[in-house]
């Protein structure tokens, strides 16, 4: 199923509101959505809210094989699911070019940055490494999924514990949580996607478009980058051709963006490790399940 298109009139109002400097949600230029966290009562689950567009993310780990190739290494792997849930338009069981190049740009952002020490997840040097699996749901979609879900990865792996585990001889020994605490992934740094539009040829600039902004825009800018300024990934689209000094102004902006955004994810994760250790304190076994924690900010 095509998603319904715009008419001319709704196409014709965007964008003299975009040439207004004004948007439809009251936001200025620069501005992001709301940005609301919460976590599941399982280590590594996550739900991420950016305005309406809606992301969960849940990581998973089991002990395999190494590659050939990277014998010391563990593995990390990406995988986000666009579902008809999440807009009519997505089609189920069907890799489409939005699909294929979202997954392709998390890897760049997260795995080729190596922001995980994989090294850090190798048990027996050739033979059993840990396999990282990050599983991103967009469960609702009103624009910029890419920032949603980089976020959504993110926190997701910082908020992750594998279990422990030791080794005696060729025996590798798995321990419960209630046996040894779980242990966090080792990460070096957090990159995080932010996305700019370009309309009328890359005259005008909008920060985290929504869902009509991509309808109407002519190219679009990803920057992934961490709270040092060090850009992990940069990816522009729609044939648009960039100056110098626009893609320099973008990363700028991104730079104050990131560290927004990091400070936010910093924040939700202490609060949530405050709430854990409440509960577990109290030994507060039949609190109910669900999303625990929640931190929202609107970024400047």
């Amino acid at each position: 199923m095509k998603e319904t298109p715009l008419s001319n009139c709704e196409r014709r109002f965007l964008l003299r509101a975009i040439e207004e400097k004004k948007r439809l949600d009251g936001r200025q230029t620069y501005d992001y959505r709301n940005i609301r966290i919460s976590f599941g009562t399982d280590y590594g689950c996550c739900m991420v809210e950016l305005g309406k567009t809606r992301v969960l993310g849940q990581v998973s780990c089991e002990l395999v094989s190494p590659k050939l190739n990277r014998a010391t290494e563990g593995i990390l792997f990406f995988n986000l699911e666009l579902s008809q849930m999440a807009a009519p338009a997505f089609e189920p069981g069907r890799q489409s070019d939005l699909l294929v190049k979202l997954n392709r740009l998390l890897e760049r952002c997260l795995r080729n940055s190596k922001c995980i020490d994989t090294e850090s997840l190798c048990v027996v040097a050739g033979e059993k490494v840990w396999q990282i699996r990050v599983d991103l749901h967009l469960l609702n979609h009103d624009g910029n999924i890419i920032d949603a879900a980089s976020i959504a990865a993110i926190v997701a792996l910082c908020h992750f514990r594998r279990p422990d585990v030791s080794v005696q001889g060729d025996e590798i020994t798995l321990y419960t949580p209630e046996e040894r605490d779980p242990v966090p992934l080792s990460i070096h740094h957090m990159p995080i996607c932010v996305s700019f539009a370009f309309f009328q040829q890359g005259t005008y600039l909008l920060v985290d478009p929504n869902e009509r902004e991509e309808r109407v825009m002519d190219g679009l800018l990803v920057i992934a980058m961490n709270k040092h300024r060090e850009i992990c990934t940069i990816q522009s689209s729609g044939g648009i051709m960039l100056l110098k000094d626009q893609v320099l102004r973008c990363s700028k902006i991104a730079g104050v963006k990131v560290a927004e955004i990091t400070e936010l994810i910093l924040k939700a994760l202490e609060n949530d490790q405050k709430v854990r250790m409440h509960h577990r304190w109290e030994f507060n076994a039949g609190s109910s399940p669900g999303f625990q924690n929640n931190e929202e900010e609107r970024p400047a």
